[in-house]
């Protein structure tokens, strides 16, 4: 596992302050048609209960909440909530922190955390916490970034001689084994597993629009779909509680217990 941490952190600011501080000059913002994408990997129906932990600036909420689905964004930072609530004041948006979510135990159909986990303090802690607020038959969809992605750190490395920092206070890449360690030892079980090239399928008139002004997407897309799995860019788990707890057999590469 690879760890960068920001001067910030360095420094003795909690990780609450320096997203504040962060959020005040960046927009964690993707397209909408990866936000569907997600949603629909999960397949939530109308009614149900979706939370987004470390939500950022909430815009899965708002998809989610226009498709019928009672979604609510949870984010330590309020800088960072700010944008979602004031679009979409129905949802419900919490300020929290992902280790510790302020919902009873099995009270939510579905969980996302999507590019997120890996900035965390202990994430292990914040396994434990979606796992504990799925329902048993509840899933959770929770995407997280490779160390040795081909067409992202791989390509990057060979470009300019680093790995990709986003300039998040605090970021970690791994492989598949070790993230799915991780998970397995806050108490999710893995149903299965679907590499992300950075790059969707349309889902929107805007971002058709985009895709057929960018054409390189398109190129992009094709050498995504043929990257091995393993070598993918990012890795989206779609999980579910695990009925017998934790998974606390040993991985070399865990650095978390």
């Amino acid at each position: 596992m690879l760890e960068i941490r920001h001067q910030a952190v360095h420094d003795g600011q909690s990780i609450q302050e320096a997203y504040d501080d962060f959020f005040q000059e960046s927009v964690i913002l993707m397209r909408d048609s990866f936000y569907l994408w997600i949603i629909d990997l999960l397949g939530p129906e109308p009614g149900s209960t979706l939370l987004d932990v470390a939500c950022a600036h909430g815009r899965l909420v708002e998809l989610a909440q226009a498709q019928g689905i009672n979604a609510m964004g949870l984010d330590l930072s309020f800088t960072g909530l700010q944008r979602g609530a004031q679009g979409t004041p129905d949802a419900g948006w919490v300020v929290a922190n992902g280790r510790s979510i302020p919902m009873p135990d099995a009270s939510i159909d579905y969980v996302t955390n999507i590019g997120s986990l890996e900035h965390y303090d202990e994430p292990v802690d914040g396994v434990r916490e979606m796992a504990r607020v799925l329902k048993p038959e509840g899933r959770a969809a929770i995407l997280l970034p490779n160390v040795f992605g081909l067409l992202g750190n791989i390509r990057h490395v060979r470009r300019t001689g680093e790995v990709f920092d986003d300039r998040q206070p605090l970021q970690r890449y791994a492989t598949r084994n070790t993230w799915e360690a991780m998970l397995g030892a806050g108490g999710l079980e893995i149903l299965r597993m679907v590499p992300w090239g950075e790059v969707n399928h349309p889902r929107t008139p805007e971002d058709r629009r985009y895709t057929w002004t960018h054409p390189q997407k398109l190129v992009r897309a094709a050498l995504a779909m043929m990257t091995p799995p393993n070598l993918a860019n990012h890795f989206v788990f779609i999980c579910r509680r695990a009925e017998g707890g934790p998974d606390v057999s040993y991985y070399p590469l865990l650095p978390y217990t």
